[in-house]
């Protein structure tokens, strides 16, 4: 029994939930972005988890369509696996820990992800003549080799984006909460 079609399915459907909250949630923090709201307050409290489970989820998939489905990575796909992986160990050891000052490590390996996967994204979808790197050092897999297609435009390229951006927008919110915490900690009574 073959479930990647079932996967596929599924996983887009949470890509295209993750991509409306992302809109839905950055205009309503633009619409507000004075006042501390309950959705601003509970993304900086759990931020941090959010992100990891982010990262597990992403790193779960990936592992499915390589492992299981059979899909080769392409090289940029590699790369990104290597911004991503680290993320789940960073932040679960974070969350265990309740060492919460990692954001700057996790931030800098998600802001890196973020930009192969933007590039990554770019060659997949325009093809414009920027995917040299593909095709440079004898690379196996082809950058643009589809293996899906969902909802005429989630790919696996777009997962890997739409992770890395939620994983972004996650710890940004904590951090933006546990820096106004410590500023208003310092402040005279």
């Amino acid at each position: 029994m073959n479930i990647t079609p079932t996967v596929n399915v599924l996983l887009s459907l949470g890509v295209i939930v993750s991509q409306v909250f992302l809109v839905v949630s950055l205009l309503y923090l633009f619409l507000f972005k004075k006042e501390q709201t309950p959705f601003s307050a509970f993304l900086g409290r759990h931020g941090m988890l959010l992100a990891f489970l982010v990262a597990l989820i992403s790193t779960s998939s990936s592992l499915f369509y390589s492992q299981i489905a059979g899909f080769t990575p392409c090289e940029l796909c590699w790369f990104q696996r290597i911004f991503m992986y680290p993320e789940v160990i960073l932040l679960g050891l974070a969350l265990v820990k309740k060492d919460f000052h990692i954001t700057d490590y996790a931030l800098s390996l998600t802001i890196i992800g973020t930009l192969i996967s933007l590039y990554h994204n770019y060659v997949y979808y325009y093809n414009q003549g920027l995917n040299a790197y593909c095709q440079l050092g004898g690379v196996q897999v082809s950058c643009v080799k589809r293996y899906m297609l969902e909802f005429g435009y989630i790919t696996i390229p777009m997962m890997a984006l739409t992770g890395f951006l939620l994983i972004l927008f996650f710890l940004l919110m904590y951090r933006r909460a546990h820096t106004l915490r410590s500023f208003n900690s310092m402040m005279p009574r």
